[in-house]
């Protein structure tokens, strides 16, 4: 068989193997944080936030009433005006939520995480494709190197930080792929000696979806960018360095005309003002970058990266005994690699909301392939036989692998600590439920997904706990099963609750669970 079918078959058998992973883990998915809340009602709702509905507070609802935000229905089959109209009061450009609108075309009535995840699942073929591609690029010339390439970019997909990417369902796993076909086409723009108007365009193109897709994303193309003007600049290729510009502001303009409110979002919106301010904050700085390297050890590395590094050391440390230099082998692509994810992740660690594992999962793959192309490269450095090499690599590798499985470590967004509550909720404690709602602290999108498999609930918005209101709330509902409570932060809980049990007539109450926003009661 040709060498070409056989890479061809191996990467196809990479791709189903990392597809039914990806579809097990989606498949155990059992709750949704608020930001997935929103990719779901911001696609398909006709106002970015349910809570904005005149009729949503102080009334009794059913479950349908939540789940109408979570998914397409019928007679809003044909429209996707929301999408833009969302977007544009929102934080986000609007070309995922498009992709999401039209996969939840596809199941229609009622909640399913499936039409995000597949979108995930498929954009993960291509990341791991890229990724291929791209690491063979970093290997070529080195023994078997196709197929270090494909184990390699098969590790790099299934790592914890890749599986979380595809069952968030949010605009992360778009904007990887963005950066990963943006890296290999700058690759391939590396090795021409003149203008390539075709290579340009789809560059153009790439830049165009991802500025589309996320902000963040505009950081790392920013420092590709300024390379490639301080190459062409160097090595005086004017010509190169005039096509290269016009492409990319060619496309930074066909941006801004699709979503011209991608300026108010940068500049003048919450975010765009709360990322400028962290930026200007260098306080926070060391401290951002640390808690980020905590999450690229559990997320990109499996929780290994620190012993991986600490292996590296002592490879630098011994050769210097043995008075050895280390030889590095001139190798152009890695730091037009290293540099834009080095760029990306210091900038997003200085200027995102909060610590969270997403801001940085675009570039874990490809910080998960320089650390392992470093250590590969640190390794040779110390005459092992290339036969002895590989063999280290593989035991790395299947170490890796199977840490997660050894630790049981989850990956983030899955929430299976939440099955449970969801269940308990859905079955046996499908009552009567009250949400005793402080407003300043409005996390509703934490827990709508309950909501959404409950028959009748009511968020009590802002509202004096005393017996008279309480009594007014639960008129006319059957209490024999009990009441189930939610109470958000800033409240005295067990205050509250001793009074719902004493207007209810109840004779007991209990703490069901804490959840992200709530804390959950049953009055009984």
């Amino acid at each position: 068989m040709e060498k070409k079918k056989i890479e061809t078959i191996v990467i196809i058998l990479i791709l189903i193997i990392q597809t039914i992973i990806f579809a097990y883990v989606g498949a155990n998915k059992e709750y949704i944080h608020m930001d997935e809340a929103y990719s779901l009602g911001l696609a398909s709702y006709d106002k970015v936030e349910i809570q904005n509905n005149e009729d949503f507070y102080n009334t009794w609802h059913n479950g349908e009433y939540y789940e109408d935000y979570l998914c397409v229905n019928d007679d809003e089959a044909g429209e996707y005006t929301q999408v833009y109209e969302n977007q544009k009061n929102d934080v986000h450009p609007p070309l995922y939520y498009l992709l999401l609108r039209i996969a939840m075309g596809f199941h229609k009535n009622s909640y399913s995480q499936w039409p995000g995840i597949i979108i995930n699942i498929i954009i993960y073929i291509f990341v791991t494709i890229f990724m291929y591609l791209i690491i063979q690029k970093i290997l070529k010339g080195k023994p078997k190197y196709k197929e270090k390439s494909a184990i390699l970019a098969f590790l790099s997909s299934i790592i914890l930080s890749s599986i979380t990417n595809v069952i968030y369902i949010r605009m992360y796993a778009l904007s990887t792929l963005n950066i990963v076909i943006t890296t290999y086409l700058h690759m391939l723009l590396l090795e021409k000696d003149k203008t390539d108007y075709k290579l340009l365009f789809f560059i153009g193109l790439v830049a165009l979806a991802g500025s589309l897709t996320h902000y963040y994303y505009l950081f790392f193309l920013a420092m590709m960018f300024i390379m490639f003007t301080i190459k062409y600049i160097k090595e005086k290729r004017y010509k190169e360095l005039t096509a290269y510009i016009i492409t990319m502001c060619i496309a930074g303009v066909l941006s801004l005309i699709i979503f011209p409110y991608s300026i108010k979002h940068m500049f003048f919106g919450y975010r765009g003002q709360g990322a400028i301010s962290n930026l200007t904050n260098i306080g926070q700085f060391l401290t951002n970058i640390s808690l980020y390297i905590n999450k690229i050890n559990r997320h990109a590395f499996n929780g290994l990266l620190f012993i991986i590094l600490i292996a590296i050391l002592g490879i630098v440390i011994w050769k210097k005994a043995k008075k050895q230099k280390i030889k590095f082998e001139k190798n152009i692509y890695i730091k037009y690699i290293a540099i834009p994810t080095a760029f990306y992740s210091i900038i997003v660690a200085i200027a995102s909301p909060w610590i969270e594992l997403r801001y940085i999962m675009p570039v874990c793959g490809l910080i998960f392939v320089l650390i392992i192309y470093l250590l590969y490269t640190m390794i040779s450095n110390t005459m092992v036989e290339e036969k002895n090499l590989n063999k280290i690599m593989i035991v790395i590798c299947v170490i890796i692998l199977i840490t997660p499985i050894l630790f049981k470590m989850e990956p983030e967004e899955q929430f299976l600590d939440k099955k449970e509550i969801v269940e308990k909720l859905q079955n046996k404690l499908n009552v009567p439920t009250i949400y005793m709602f402080n407003s300043s602290q409005n996390r509703f999108l934490d827990d709508i997904l309950l909501f959404s498999v409950l028959d009748e609930s009511y968020i009590a918005k802002d509202i004096e706990c005393t017996d008279e209101n309480i009594q007014n709330i639960l008129k006319g509902k059957d209490l024999s099963n009990g009441l189930v409570v939610f109470i958000n932060g800033g409240q005295e809980n067990d205050q509250i609750m001793e009074k719902i049990k004493n207007a209810t007539g109840l004779s007991k109450w209990e703490w069901i669970k804490g959840l992200n926003a709530c804390n959950v009661y049953y009055v009984n």
